[in-house]
């Protein structure tokens, strides 16, 4: 019998390495098929928690980020190179802002308590990184939950909830992202390659509490 893990993801969706490190990550599930059952908490983090509401312009923000136009687009043309190996076709070309991913995450949260989390936070990472889509925006969000067979929150609903679901994740030390936590024992950090993962995960279904994670109120995706 299948042993079970709690894994937590702690991810920002304008994060390109945490695209990345979500598709090694199935690569890795594949990998331990019949050997160990996930449920999956995507955690929010968010990687400019200092952003305007209304997100700026993705011109404005490299620059003061990297310093030059130059800079970024080397980082850009890294990322698509180790993208295109996972199938993932980043288009920086297209993207216009760089959004507030506050919404995001709670429309994430809501979506987990529906067992949508996972499909929700594909969608999301598709919308931004490949059709240069503006998710911080009320109306892209709404299209992509009905996608995705999520129903919408009331406005201000679990705002306060994925406040303390971060700080949460910021109390264990968690500075970046992508982190994955397993269990309450071990954990990494980066989007390191499948067959990383999978070690990692049969180390800590093989000594770890089942159901327990460090932070409070999680909900599993599955």
């Amino acid at each position: 019998m299948a042993k079970t893990l709690l894994v937590g993801i702690a991810s920002d969706v304008i994060c390109p390495w945490c695209y990345i490190g979500k598709r090694r990550f199935e690569r890795a599930l594949a990998m331990l098929r019949g050997e160990v059952e996930l449920r999956v908490s995507w955690l929010p983090f968010q990687l400019n928690p200092d952003m305007p509401p209304e997100g700026m312009a993705r011109a404005e923000y490299r620059r003061a980020k990297f310093g030059s136009v130059e800079r970024g687009r080397a980082l850009d043309a890294r990322v698509a190179q180790e993208g295109a190996g996972e199938g993932i076709k980043f288009a920086f070309d297209r993207m216009q802002r760089t959004p507030n991913t506050m919404a995001a995450h709670r429309l994430i949260d809501l979506a987990q308590s529906q067992q949508r989390g996972g499909a929700l936070v594909d969608a999301l990472f598709r919308a931004y990184f490949e059709a240069g889509r503006d998710i911080g925006a009320a109306a892209v969000l709404a299209e992509i939950a009905a996608a995705c067979g999520v129903e919408r929150w009331p406005e201000g609903a679990n705002v306060q909830r994925v406040a303390e679901l971060e700080a949460g994740v910021r109390d264990l030390g968690i500075s970046g992202v992508p982190t994955f936590i397993f269990g309450r024992r071990s954990g990494l950090s980066g989007a390191y390659p499948p067959e990383q993962l999978a070690a990692a995960i049969r180390a800590a279904a093989a000594g770890s509490e089942p159901e327990s994670l460090p932070i409070p109120r999680l909900v599993p995706d599955r």
